[in-house]
């Protein structure tokens, strides 16, 4: 696995595990928010069951109160009762009416007032029943609906506990992956340091070595070279060059390819020329049936007979040029004094092109005024009028550029040395549009001669030297489609310069000066033909063994200087070689400390999130409910104890077997609601997993399902282009095919016509050699 894989994953790792810690951190906020709200429900109703104790033992007090009344009702009314019939049987005897009506009426206001409070004492505690079971059973709603998601908080922490568990388990085995590999590149490293010091020690003896034989070469070169021609540029220009003889091998080459090229497209344009010609004289007027030609066509034919006068000059040029190069000099821009002589040429017919345009240009005209030219055909001719002045605008471009690059090699240049690449760049382009013209001029001239075949006065001999013509353009436009993508195929050869050196100057850049001259050629050969002609035999005053000793000690000078300077250059290359080991062992040094630090700074880190994550899966347990919940009998005690201070002595035994009764009941009513939360909880757990591990898995199958689809697309997509691409082929066969089998066609009835001709012209021959020697018999008699 490569480090950067690593630190990816690694990346990965920490963003999951960050995302991860802020989910945990919210969720375990969320839950023990949670659980403080229970907390507080509970104590609410905590509260609200003190309070509901509280009325329940005021309406005990009033009912026994309200019982008392009530019985003490019933004996006063009873002694009113018998004072009534103690006063009816009683008719002699004293009276005394006025206390016992007193007395009566005291005890029906008190009666009154007792009924009334009674009244509004049931009313208020029928009004504190209902708020109380309202309030109950909306705390009952809110308790259920806390511990459902109580139960759902509990499970997502439970899952997340064990992803986190599970990515501490993956990073500790990473973490163990990483140390053993750290501990693996620790020895890399010991071993790279080890190598170095010893190449630096290498390094350093080389040097010394190197060093003394530098002083001692320059010293001999001080003492022994009297002339250093390489101090000065004007004469270091003229220092024979070393050159890469494979560029070399190539630039001629390539030069040979374009010879053949420029020997096509001169003779398919000095064919199109003749072709020409020979229709001026037949079209629009034929002069071999007496009828006298035009003035411009008589020009014109004229000036098209001369077309081979300044075409060959051009393809001979070149193909001077192309000999000239050998394999062991040096060519270049500079030195390449052959393509001046070709860009005169080119640029003389150029100039034979222009003079020719106009009379083309109006001998068009002069067809498009016959009387026999149609409206059709007068368009085509003024479309093929269009087409020629581009034909030679684009020539002449072209002798621009390569006027522009012969110029590189004469001293008197006005452009610097970076503009060459743009010259090839426009020439590159320049032999586009030639192709482009070319086939334009050659659709145009085709629609032309297919309409003029089509008139009456259209000949036999019209019609095959319209042939011709188009065949020419044929070759011509077929041509310049294979010169066209030559040229810029290798356009990065001829722009980029080939590395060479002389005598003191290192390699050449665009930015020096002239480096090498166009005479050091001629003057190379110059000088091996002088040192040829300098071998003279060995005098003979000289002694043989004297002569062998100075031989022997000759090449043993020469060899030992040679050996030197050969050592020397071995020595520096094995130094730079070294320098670069060097270089790339530090660099190598450097990378591996930064990657041990970041790497034991995030170990370092790892392991205190994991402590961190440690640490905070303990979750500080809330106080149970049944705790607080126990705590209540006390309280009732202490409120019935309360309540019953206040009251009689009677009540005490029944308060107490009633709070006894309560407390069993809400205890039994507890353990079964508690009993069915927890299995409910549990039910509910269960079912969160189950739908969580369908959640997971539904995801999985989305996801594969959407990258089945998009490969799918992917492949359709593919297979359309494929498809696309093999009727575009087909196409192209198609059309390659019929225009072959046409062009094959055309030379072939081309051929048959010509042999026709020879044919014709041979028999003509044959009959005029016979009736001369028929003539010359009868004069003999």
């Amino acid at each position: 696995m490569a480090s950067g894989d690593i630190q990816n994953k690694y990346q990965r790792l920490a963003q999951e595990y960050a995302k991860m810690k802020s989910q945990h951190s919210v969720l375990k906020k969320a839950v023990i928010d949670e659980q403080s709200k229970v907390a507080e429900l509970t104590e609410s109703v905590k509260l609200k069951d003190l309070s509901i104790r509280k009325f329940e033992q005021e309406i005990d007090s009033l009912t026994f109160r309200n019982q008392q009344l009530a019985k003490r009702v019933t004996v006063l009314q009873d002694e009113l009762d018998s004072a009534a019939v103690k006063k009816k049987n009683k008719t002699k005897g004293p009276v005394e009416p006025a206390p016992v009506v007193a007395d009566t009426s005291v005890f029906g206001e008190d009666l009154q007032k007792k009924i009334q409070e009674n009244e509004r004492l049931h009313m208020q505690v029928h009004q504190e029943t209902e708020e109380h079971r309202q309030v109950v059973a909306s705390l009952q709603v809110r308790l259920e609906q806390l511990e459902k998601e109580a139960g759902q908080h509990q499970s997502v922490l439970d899952s997340i506990h064990l992803n986190h568990k599970a990515l501490v388990d993956k990073l500790q085995q990473e973490k163990a992956m990483l140390e053993v590999k750290l501990q693996k590149q620790e020895t890399d490293v010991r071993d790279s340091k080890r190598i170095a010091d010893h190449c630096q020690q290498q390094l350093k003896r080389v040097h010394a070595d190197l060093s003394s034989r530098l002083d001692d070469s320059t010293k001999v070169i001080q003492e022994k070279v009297i002339f250093n021609d390489t101090k000065y540029q004007e004469l270091n220009v003229l220092n024979v060059p070393t050159h890469d003889r494979k560029h070399q091998v190539k630039a001629k080459e390539l030069i040979g390819q374009a010879l053949g090229y420029i020997g096509d497209l001169v003779s398919g344009m000095s064919n199109y020329l003749t072709y020409a010609e020979q229709r001026s004289q037949i079209f629009p007027m034929d002069s071999s049936t007496g009828e006298p030609l035009s003035p411009v066509n008589r020009r014109l034919c004229q000036y098209l007979h001369e077309n081979a006068s300044h075409l060959r000059p051009i393809e001979q040029s070149f193909r001077s040029f192309h000999e000239g190069l050998r394999e062991d000099a040096l060519t270049t821009l500079e030195t390449a004094t052959g393509i001046q002589d070709f860009s005169e040429k080119f640029h003389s017919f150029v100039a034979y092109m222009e003079k020719l345009l106009p009379y083309q240009l109006r001998s068009l005209e002069e067809e498009c005024a016959v009387s026999t030219c149609s409206a059709t055909l007068e368009a085509r001719n003024m479309e093929l009028h269009a087409s020629l002045p581009k034909l030679t605008a684009t020539l002449s471009k072209l002798d621009n550029y390569l006027s522009l690059i012969a110029a590189a090699s004469k001293s008197s240049r006005e452009h610097p040395r970076t503009n060459q690449a743009a010259f090839f760049t426009q020439m590159a382009a320049g032999l586009n549009q030639l192709h482009e013209v070319l086939k334009e001029i050659s659709k145009h001239y085709n629609t032309k001669v297919s309409l003029e075949h089509q008139l009456p006065t259209a000949t036999q001999k019209l019609k095959t030297t319209d042939e011709c013509v188009v065949s020419s353009l044929v070759a011509l436009v077929s041509c310049t489609g294979k010169l066209a993508p030559f040229f810029s195929s290798h356009l990065e050869f001829f722009v980029s310069r080939a590395g060479y050196r002389t005598r003191g100057v290192s390699l050449c850049r665009d930015t020096d000066g002239p480096v090498s001259s166009p005479v050091v050629t001629d003057l190379r050969d110059r000088a091996t033909s002088y040192v040829s002609r300098l071998k003279r035999p060995c005098p003979e005053s000289v002694p043989y063994k004297t002569a062998v000793l100075n031989r022997r000690t000759l090449l043993s000078s020469t060899e030992s200087r040679e050996g030197l300077a050969q050592q020397l250059t071995t020595a520096q290359e094995k130094m730079r070689g070294l320098e670069q080991e060097k270089e790339h062992w530090m660099l190598e040094a450097q990378l591996l400390q930064v990657r041990l630090e970041k790497e034991t700074k995030r170990v370092s880190q790892l392991e205190v999130e994991l402590r961190q994550l440690q640490a905070g899966q303990v979750v500080t347990p809330a106080p149970p409910v049944e705790a607080t919940q126990t705590a209540s009998p006390g309280d009732r005690k202490s409120v019935g104890s309360d309540v019953e201070t206040s009251l009689l002595g009677k009540l005490e035994s029944s308060v107490a077997d009633e709070s006894s009764e309560s407390e069993t009941r809400e205890q039994l009513i507890k353990a079964h609601f508690t009993g069915r939360v927890t299995e409910l909880t549990t039910q509910l757990q269960q079912a969160d997993s189950k739908a969580v591990n369908f959640h997971s898995e539904c995801r999985a199958l989305q996801q594969r399902l959407g990258l089945a689809e998009k490969a799918k697309e992917k492949f359709q997509e593919e297979l359309q282009t494929a498809q696309q691409k093999i009727a575009q082929l087909q196409d192209e066969l198609t059309t390659t095919t019929s225009n072959y089998e046409s062009q094959l066609s055309m030379m072939s009835e081309h051929l048959c016509s010509m042999n026709d001709k020879l044919t014709q012209q041979r028999d003509e021959i044959d009959a005029l050699k016979l009736s001369n020697k028929g003539s010359k018999k009868g004069k003999g008699r």
